[in-house]
């Protein structure tokens, strides 16, 4: 069963944002240097940074709306590096690569907080290190060898133990927590429409509620045609659409055969009280943990606790009668009794695109064609750095080799896709309904 979306699906970041600049679907014919597919964190950086350079054309291309998929639903967590310990990026990749994406990824967060200052995008941006919270001694293990590797990475993290991870969360559930100082959170519509206010105001063009429908190479030129009668011409395209959140019409439909649609949901409170808002997360830090489903946990800029974990609200889910809206109010009394009896004012989701091997992937779909994928949950920092060094190929400023990741020509299918996407939905809903938080 797929559990369609409506454009309103982004729950408490709608009702916070900033206004989105005005757009217009694309219902013409015009010709740029370079197309930009998807209004994400990664096409729209990599468009702010082609416009910044003065150089080239740029058109952006939109389905929906400016941060409809999961730039416009996710947590607003600020993170540095990839899902995965550090040692294994080199493993997987090999040590040219693997310590080149450690570097961009870890160079992420610091690029993301000086757009924003740079272009004084108003989204409640707070760089002051997130926690990794570490749930029993197989918790603090897992924690305690990632700083080991971090440290030897020359990247300064910080291990906590309980008592100071209990002063920084406002709970003592857990044993301890990794702090990484480069890390942060955001408003992520805010940001993501600050990205394309940017953009639009150095030059670039974007249009929304532009589905893409057809591809067609003609001479040296892409020929991309909308759904509502545009044509978009170009010599070079960035795809940067990531997972579907609607699935749809597809120009390049190999992508979506590499990644896994894994769900992602979030709840908010309503805004606490002043002496609960001085207590939990009292320095403003988002936080998750070590479970196998984990949780996530931040506080946003009226004081609401915005809690997540895996799995897909359905459509009980603002009455209170979904199984994860359940589990988070279990989950909130557990970690901090004081919230009992707190009323839940948001309840939405939005789907990652996972990998196999837990990275991000780059491929060249075709001749002058550039697609970049699988964040795996961490989309903010990667799409936003990764956006930067896409506009640096493009600019004839690097070469495709010095890409933070290798090129692949091939989009490989994942075996049992379909199986394992509802492996996902049903795993989390079991272990919300008949597990405990800690």
């Amino acid at each position: 069963m797929t559990l369609a979306l409506a454009p309103a699906s982004h729950g408490l970041w709608r009702d916070t944002a900033i206004m989105a600049p005005v757009t217009q679907p694309l219902q013409r014919q015009i010709e740029v240097d370079i197309a930009v597919v998807g209004a994400g964190f990664t096409g729209l950086s990599t468009a702010l940074h082609l416009a910044e350079a003065g150089r080239v054309s740029v058109a952006v291309l939109e389905a929906h709306e400016i941060g409809f998929g999961a730039s416009g639903r996710n947590a607003g967590m600020v993170n540095a590096g990839a899902w995965i310990e550090p040692d294994e990026l080199p493993k997987r990749l090999g040590a040219e690569y693997g310590g080149r994406l450690l570097r961009v990824l870890g160079d992420g967060p610091d690029l993301v907080y000086a757009l924003i200052a740079r272009y004084r995008i108003a989204c409640d941006a707070h760089q002051n290190g997130n926690l990794h919270c570490a749930i029993g001694q197989k918790g603090l293990a897992n924690i305690t060898e990632r700083a080991r590797q971090w440290a030897r990475h020359g990247v300064a993290v910080q291990l906590l133990d309980a008592t100071q991870t209990a002063r920084l969360v406002g709970t003592t559930a857990y044993a301890g927590s990794l702090l990484d100082p480069r890390t942060g959170t955001i408003q992520p519509l805010s940001y993501v429409r600050g990205l394309a206010q940017a953009a639009i105001g150095l030059g670039a063009q974007v249009f929304t509620q532009s589905p893409l429908i057809e591809a067609q190479r003609v001479g040296g030129q892409w020929h991309l045609s909308t759904a509502n009668g545009g044509m978009l011409k170009a010599r070079q395209v960035v795809v940067a659409t990531n997972t579907q959140q609607i699935q749809g019409a597809d120009a390049w439909p190999q992508l979506q055969a590499d990644l896994l649609r894994m769900p992602y949901f979030n709840v908010a409170t309503q805004p606490l009280p002043a002496h609960l808002r001085e207590r939990l997360l009292p320095q403003g830090r988002g936080a998750w943990d070590t479970a196998a489903v984990l949780s996530s946990f931040r506080m946003d800029a009226r004081g609401r606790l915005v809690y997540g974990s895996v799995g897909a609200i359905g459509r009980q889910g603002q009455t209170g009668k979904d199984a994860h809206v359940q589990w988070v109010r279990r989950s909130m009394r557990q970690l901090f009794p004081e919230l009992h009896g707190v009323g839940i004012d948001y309840a939405w989701h939005g789907w990652i695109d996972a990998t196999d091997n837990h990275l991000p992937r780059l491929h060249q779909l075709a001749p002058q064609v550039w697609a970049l994928t699988g964040y795996n949950g961490r989309g903010i920092g990667p799409g936003t750095i990764f956006g930067r060094e896409l506009a640096r190929m493009l600019l004839g400023q690097i070469r495709p080799e010095e890409l933070p990741l290798p090129i692949s020509h091939a989009v490989k299918p994942i075996r049992f896709k379909a199986a394992k996407e509802r492996f996902y939905l049903d795993a989390s809903r079991l272990a919300h309904a008949v597990t405990r938080r800690i």
